[in-house]
């Protein structure tokens, strides 16, 4: 599909967002005036929608990134345990550093999802078993490791209840005022536009990128940490949002091809097109409540996962 069809329906979806919800907002409340709608509209449902629309482009850029450094479909943020060292990192600053701002704990945030991505790297390069599916199956049970030090952190420092509210993308609570954060992931997606080509370079192996004159170690860790700081921001915003970057990458590169410049302008739009769908579906599957948006990605990314693992095992069978 064009990106002119992929931003027309992003913007038909965007304004589709925009009048979902329990308080009612009608196009023509806003024609008249209505202050009371409008209010409504500025401090809730544009924050909402900015926050789905800057996310999804954030989390299927890293998603695409790292299975391009890591030369593996099966690897995003939440199966190299990038995600869960965030958390870990979150949790250390609220404990360590209580009283800071946002932008304390988000950089904290970033240092361990650095460290445990960069960690992730280092133990693929040690598993003398090279198949596609055992990689981020290693990745996962990392992340499960660290998220048991987590909640078990949580639970001695009774930081459980603040915690949580990280835990699983939730954006009900989005407000004009505790958002704006998230814009920083606009500029980072951006630094992944211009190191594109070198990091598609570097997705062909090390020796391969030296050879060709790119120096492969900085490009890689520049790379990461895109990853790490995207991670960070968006966790720290809009909470986990799980798969969202092993879905998208993946499916733009069915149709786009594996080079990463060529998918990305398909990436920054399909990712936020599927973020709001999933987002309008939680409003309207049991209105007037809603379902977090970490659960209907949760349940979409993992049967996604569940399928490519299965094609895949057919496959190689």
């Amino acid at each position: 599909m064009k990106k002119r069809y992929l931003l027309l329906v992003l913007i038909v979806l965007g304004g589709i967002s925009l009048f979902v919800g329990v308080s009612e907002l009608r196009l023509k409340d806003l024609i008249e005036l209505n202050q009371n709608k409008w209010q409504l509209l500025l401090t809730s449902r544009m924050p909402r929608l900015v926050a789905l629309v800057v996310a999804g482009m954030g989390l299927s850029v890293s998603g695409l990134i790292m299975q391009q450094i890591s030369r593996n479909k099966f690897v995003s943020p939440t199966t190299a345990a990038t995600t869960d060292f965030a958390k870990l990192g979150l949790l250390v600053a609220m404990i360590g550093v209580g009283g800071s701002g946002k932008l304390i704990k988000m950089l904290v945030a970033f240092v361990f999802a650095m460290a445990g991505t960069v960690l992730f790297m280092q133990m693929m390069k040690r598993i003398p078993i090279k198949n596609i599916i055992f990689v981020p199956l290693v990745g996962m049970m990392l992340g499960k490791i660290v998220g048991s030090i987590t909640t078990f952190l949580a639970f001695k420092w009774d930081v459980v209840q603040n915690l949580s509210s990280w835990m699983e993308g939730d954006l009900s609570m989005i407000m004009s005022g505790n958002y704006e954060m998230i814009y920083l992931s606009i500029p980072i997606v951006a630094l992944g536009f211009f190191f594109a080509n070198q990091i598609s370079i570097a997705g062909m192996g090390e020796e391969f990128a030296v050879n060709l004159g790119l120096n492969y170690k900085v490009v890689v860790n520049i790379g990461l940490g895109i990853v790490a700081l995207i991670t960070a921001v968006t966790l720290l915003t809009v909470g986990n949002i799980p798969f969202l970057g092993l879905i998208i990458p993946n499916l733009v590169t069915l149709y786009k091809g594996d080079h990463l410049k060529e998918a990305l302008g398909h990436i920054v739009l399909v990712g936020p097109i599927f973020l709001i769908l999933c987002d309008v579906f939680g409003r309207l599957v049991v209105f007037p409540f809603e379902l977090s948006i970490g659960m209907t990605v949760g349940l979409i990314g993992g049967l996604f996962f569940l399928g490519m693992l299965l094609r895949r095992a057919k496959y190689e069978g």
